[in-house]
């Protein structure tokens, strides 16, 4: 799975319709540059890539009187959201040690229902307990790292990054049935895009070619 494509789809989602340059100012107000590979040229190169896919439907805009190339608007297809909501799915039910991925997940999870995502991350839960039963059928956490030599220690940070986040799992559960924030079906979303002008205080200041006009 690609943090990238899911982080894009997610951005022009949230917005309606957006070019690239909102959807890069996003994903930096985010924080999403430091945690993940969307840079400038990854986000313009998913943007094409994914309207050739049918997953956005790119519309073309007249050029800005400042002059310079039309800019192209972005608005997400039936297709693509049936690829975004599949991502964030199996996201937050992968046991997968990348940070971008896990990240980007956990920050769409209120596009769904409250009750799916509750589901969703306890079969998370269960994935990361087998996923641990397979490692302690080589490797016993009480007789410490040293059994396996240097190499155990490769042992212990997984079982112990395994275990942390179970249960920062198990903390999140209890907040979302408890009533904590707001998912889809229950009233307005919390709103996670900068409006059109709004300055973006995380901002890297690096520009693209795509982003004049």
């Amino acid at each position: 799975m690609s943090a990238i494509r899911l982080l894009v789809l997610g951005a022009v989602r949230q917005h309606g319709r957006a070019h690239g340059y909102q959807v890069r100012n996003d994903l930096e107000y985010w924080g999403a540059h430091e945690w993940s590979n969307a840079k400038p040229g990854s986000i313009y190169h998913a943007l094409k890539q994914m309207a050739k896919q049918g997953l956005l439907h790119a519309h073309e805009i007249a050029p800005s009187t400042a002059g310079g190339p039309p800019r192209t608007e972005y608005e997400i297809t039936d297709l693509g959201v049936e690829e975004y909501l599949g991502m964030v799915r199996e996201a937050l039910t992968s046991y997968d040690q990348k940070m971008d991925i896990k990240s980007a997940a956990i920050g769409f999870m209120v596009d769904l229902p409250r009750a799916e995502a509750v589901a969703l991350l306890k079969e998370r839960i269960r994935r990361i307990e087998e996923w641990r039963g397979a490692v302690t059928e080589h490797y016993v956490p009480e007789n410490g790292p040293g059994q396996l030599g240097h190499i155990g220690e490769i042992m212990n940070l997984w079982l112990h990054t395994a275990d942390a986040e179970a249960d920062w799992t198990r903390g999140l559960i209890e907040r979302i049935e408890g009533g904590a924030y707001t998912f889809e079906g229950e009233g307005d979303p919390f709103v996670g895009v900068l409006a059109e002008g709004q300055d973006n205080p995380y901002a890297t200041g690096e520009r693209h070619p795509e982003d004049a006009g």
